[in-house]
């Protein structure tokens, strides 16, 4: 299948230095044919996210990028919110006159603090038990798409409490997972655990397979890129992974409506 990232970010996110057009050029030369950028975004002003997007800037080089393109990559406008079942309303009245294909919803902070934060002095596993009660509460109440990187907790939580136990907090996935299934919200494979230290994607295949088993379907994959040379990155291995869960489909957005596409 056409290889479609559908987590990229660029310049217009707080965390990348990388110029949009830079990111088009490497998705090109990877052969990666569709592409949406989901810049971070978030109202609470005690987070990092907060104040740096501009959206007037956004679209325009959007629109730029996608005349200069046009015949080679297909470019989705796209944002990932930062705990977007928070101040909804606020949200609502910020977003209304922008056309978005695709919204992301994330789990960064906990109690006002950086999930790096969060974990200082966490001892127990039970920190994870903690970061799921906040997804859960974020998938029923936040106008998202997909969940962004599910288990992203574990990205921070590897060195000191230890991975995931699925097992321990399957109770939850379960409830989670749901929950959006029934609101038609869909989860990601997200690459960028595979470029790191954990080593696996996120969420993990158990979380992945658990989704289908539970009569999920909408999965879109993202590399998290932050930089042109990581787009379209381990995208063979989220592939063969959706395929021995059984997915048949990879998903794109259009105007936030999901659209199927044959994932062999």
């Amino acid at each position: 299948m056409d290889i479609i990232d559908f987590h990229i970010h660029s310049n217009h996110s707080f965390d990348s230095n990388a110029g949009m057009e830079d990111v088009c050029e490497a998705a090109i030369l990877k052969g990666v044919k569709e592409i949406c950028f989901t810049e971070h975004f978030s109202l609470n002003p005690v987070v990092p996210t907060y104040g740096h997007m501009n959206f007037e800037s956004y679209f325009k080089e959007i629109e730029n990028c996608r005349k200069k393109y046009e015949s080679q990559l297909m470019i989705k406008a796209g944002i990932e919110i930062c705990e977007p079942h928070q101040r909804i309303e606020e949200y609502k009245e910020q977003l209304k006159s922008f056309e978005f294909d695709f919204i992301l919803g994330s789990v960064h902070n906990i109690d006002q603090k950086k999930l790096r934060i969060f974990l200082e002095n966490k001892k127990s596993t039970s920190a994870y038990g903690e970061f799921f009660a906040e997804v859960y509460q974020m998938i029923c109440l936040a106008d998202i798409d997909i969940i962004a990187h599910l288990d992203l907790l574990k990205r921070y939580a590897f060195n000191s409490i230890g991975n995931l136990n699925f097992k321990e907090c399957k109770e939850q996935l379960v409830a989670i997972l749901e929950k959006a299934i029934a609101r038609n919200i869909g989860i990601e494979i997200n690459t960028s655990g595979l470029r790191g230290k954990i080593n696996e994607s996120l969420p993990s295949y158990e979380i992945l397979k658990l989704y289908k088993d539970l009569g999920g379907e909408i999965l879109t994959i993202g590399s998290d890129a932050h930089t042109p040379e990581t787009v379209g990155s381990h995208f063979e291995e989220a592939l063969q992974m959706a395929k021995e869960c059984g997915f048949n489909y990879i998903y794109s957005f259009k105007q936030r409506t999901p659209i199927a596409i044959s994932a062999y």
